[in-house]
C-alpha cells in the first residue's frame, strides 16, 4: 500500500507498505546485483548505514549461482540474511547492455551467457519465474530499453511490444502467486513506461499501463546517453500520467543532483551504481562535491572524509589513510569507500524527506546544488 503523507509542490513525501516492511520514500535502493553490495559490503553493514531497501539483479543471478538454489534456500532474503524489502530488476536492461550477446523477438530475447557463453531464453513468463523463485518484494516487468539514440518508428515499435509484454509478465505472476510452493505469495509487479526522449510517446505509454491497475510504476530508458535536460524535459511529462497513488521509480538514476531534480518532479524511487562504482575507484560523495580521495594533497590529511559525517569510515578514519588503502589496493579502502558513499546517499534522502514535511524542499534542493558545485573543493 502506497500512501502519501505531504507534499512540496510536486515532491511527495509518501510510505509504501510491503510484506517485507515499509519504505519511507523517497528512498535510494542500494545495489546489490548479485545478492552483494560490490566492495565488501555485507547485508549488517547496510542496516547501520541506513538503507531501506536494496536492488538485485534478475539476469545475473539467473547466471549465478541460480534462481532455483536462491529458492531452495529460502528466497533472497534468507539467502543475504537481508530480512528487508528487495526490488529486482526483469532482466530488460540486460536486453539494452548486452546487445551484442543477444537475439531479441515477440516471444522475448535469447541471450549468451556473459558467464560461460550459454544460450540463455528469458521473456515475460521465464522473468517472473525466476523473479518469483527469488522471492524478491517488488518484481520488475520485462521491458526492451530501446537504444539511445532510437528513430521514432523503432521506438514506437519497442514502445508496443513492452506493452504487450507487460500484459503477460502481469498474467504470469498472477498465476505464480498463487501457487503453493511460492516463495513469496504477495510478490508486487512494478510496470515500466519506455519512449526515450520522444514526449509523445512517453506520455501515451504512461496512459496506457496506468489502466493495468499494477503496484508501481517505473519509468526506464534514460541516462542512457541523453543530456540531463532532455532527462527533467521527459519526467515533467510524464509523470503526471502515471497514477498518483502509486510510487514512481526512476530507473538507474542517478547523482545527487539528478535525484534531487527527480523528486521535485514527483519521483519516489531510486537506483544507480554511482556510490559503489566511484567508491572502488575513490571517489568519496560530500556535501561540496565529489572528492578524489586519490589525490598527493590527501596523502598526510588527518581530517575524515567529510567532516561531520556519522558513517563508520569518517568516525574511525583519515583520508590520508583511507587513500593508503586505496593506493595499495588494500580491500578495506573500497569496502570504507562504498560505506561512506552509500551512507552520504542514505542520509541525503532522509533530508529530503524531512524536508518535503517542513515544506522547504526547495532550499534544501538550492544549498544542496551549490554545495556540490564546489566540486570537492576543501
Amino acid at each position: 500500500m502506497y500512501r502519501i503523507l505531504c507534499k512540496d509542490k510536486k515532491a511527495k513525501r509518501a510510505e509504501f507498505t510491503t510484506v517485507h516492511g515499509t519504505v519511507q520514500t523517497p528512498v535510494f535502493m542500494n545495489v546489490g546485483t548479485a545478492a552483494a553490495i560490490k566492495g565488501g559490503v555485507s547485508s549488517i553493514d547496510l542496516k547501520s548505514i541506513g538503507t531501506q531497501i536494496e536492488l538485485c539483479n534478475t539476469y545475473h543471478l539467473h547466471v549465478r549461482p541460480g534462481d532455483r538454489v536462491v529458492k531452495e534456500m529460502g528466497g533472497l532474503q534468507q539467502f543475504m540474511n537481508w530480512q528487508g524489502p528487495i526490488l529486482t530488476d526483469s532482466g530488460g536492461f540486460q536486453v539494452f547492455s548486452l546487445a551484442k550477446l543477444r537475439k531479441m523477438k515477440e516471444e522475448g530475447v535469447t541471450f549468451q551467457s556473459h558467464v560461460d557463453g550459454r544460450r540463455i531464453f528469458m521473456g515475460p513468463e521465464e522473468s517472473m519465474q525466476i523473479q518469483s523463485n527469488l522471492g524478491s518484494t517488488i518484481a520488475m516487468a520485462f521491458d526492451e530499453c530501446a537504444p539511445y539514440p532510437s528513430t521514432r518508428e523503432y521506438m514506437k515499435q519497442s514502445v508496443e511490444r513492452t506493452t504487450r509484454w507487460l500484459r503477460r509478465c502481469k498474467t504470469e505472476l498472477d498465476r505464480l502467486n498463487a501457487l503453493a510452493d511460492t516463495i513469496n505469495p504477495n510478490q508486487m509487479l512494478f510496470g515500466i513506461n519506455q519512449g526515450g526522449t520522444f514526449e509523445d510517446i512517453r506520455v501515451e505509454h504512461a496512459r496506457q499501463i496506468a489502466e493495468f491497475g499494477l503496484d508501481g510504476y517505473a519509468i526506464g530508458g534514460l541516462a542512457v546517453g541523453e543530456t540531463h535536460e532532455e532527462m527533467y524535459r521527459i519526467l515533467s511529462a510524464t509523470v503526471p500520467c502515471l497514477p498518483e497513488d502509486k510510487p514512481v521509480y526512476l530507473m538507474g538514476v542517478g547523482t545527487p543532483a539528478n535525484i534531487l531534480e527527480a523528486v521535485e518532479r514527483g519521483v519516489d524511487f531510486f537506483d544507480c551504481v554511482y556510490p559503489t562504482r566511484n567508491g572502488r575507484h575513490g571517489h568519496a560523495y560530500t556535501d561540496r562535491g565529489r572528492r578524489n580521495l586519490k589525490n598527493e594533497k590527501y596523502k598526510t590529511d588527518p581530517r575524515p572524509i567529510q567532516e561531520g559525517c556519522r558513517c563508520p569510515a569518517c568516525q574511525n578514519h583519515s583520508r590520508a589513510y583511507i587513500r593508503h588503502l586505496l593506493v595499495a589496493g588494500e580491500m578495506l579502502g573500497y569496502r570504507l569507500m562504498v560505506l561512506h558513499n552509500l551512507h552520504f546517499y542514505n542520509t541525503m534522502m532522509s533530508e529530503i524527506r524531512e524536508a518535503i514535511e517542513q515544506g522547504t524542499f526547495q532550499e534544501y534542493k538550492k544549498m544542496r546544488l551549490e554545495g556540490f558545485a564546489q566540486n570537492g573543493a576543501d
